[in-house]
């Protein structure tokens, strides 16, 4: 097995975050795993992405230039990456800011407001953790059980209080993934 990820969006709309949470988790897991964030000078606000893989094997290469699934919370994120996914693989879409202009033949696209859906939880931080929770319903990296075991040394003690609403949060983003399985089939 050998997952090449992209996430990709705005600096402040947690893509490193997730990156970091898989590569971390998977790694914790037992797979080889390889991180490279890269952000421009502004930071929030600017453009984010990271690439991630993960692998039963050694990685020959960190880069991801065909990617088995992206991320895009963003239209130029979009715009840029729409291209960068194979053929059968995932493209995972924030609906709430992105109009699927020209999309990809033969890529699996996820339709998900993901940034609608965290102002209605009552923050739009948790939009990064919403998708993230979809993601691993589709992609099904890791039981959620070891996913939220992996959270707390992740956040921290600064923000161990956001927790419950991150747990929460993946939980809603499993929920709606699932729902748009049902649709396709």
């Amino acid at each position: 097995m050998q997952e090449r990820i992209i996430f990709a969006g705005f600096g402040g709309q947690g893509v490193l975050f997730m990156g970091k949470l898989l590569s971390f988790s998977m790694m914790n897991a037992g797979k080889n795993v390889t991180y490279i964030p890269s952000y421009g000078a502004e930071m929030r606000g600017g453009t984010a992405n990271c690439h991630v893989i993960v692998s039963d094997s050694i990685i020959a290469s960190p880069l991801v230039t065909k990617a088995t699934t992206a991320v895009v919370m963003n239209q130029p994120s979009y715009e840029k990456f729409k291209s960068k996914v194979e053929e059968g693989g995932y493209l995972f879409v924030n609906s709430s800011l992105i109009e699927l202009k020209d999309p990809p033949k033969n890529v699996n696209i996820i339709p998900i407001p993901v940034t609608e859906i965290a102002h209605k939880l009552g923050s739009v931080r948790l939009a990064n953790m919403i998708m993230f929770g979809a993601l691993n319903a589709i992609k099904k990296f890791m039981p959620t059980d070891f996913l939220f075991s992996q959270i707390p040394d992740f956040l921290g003690t600064g923000k161990i209080k956001y927790l419950d609403e991150n747990k929460n949060a993946i939980l809603e983003g499993e929920k709606l993934a699932l729902e748009i399985l049902s649709k396709k089939s």
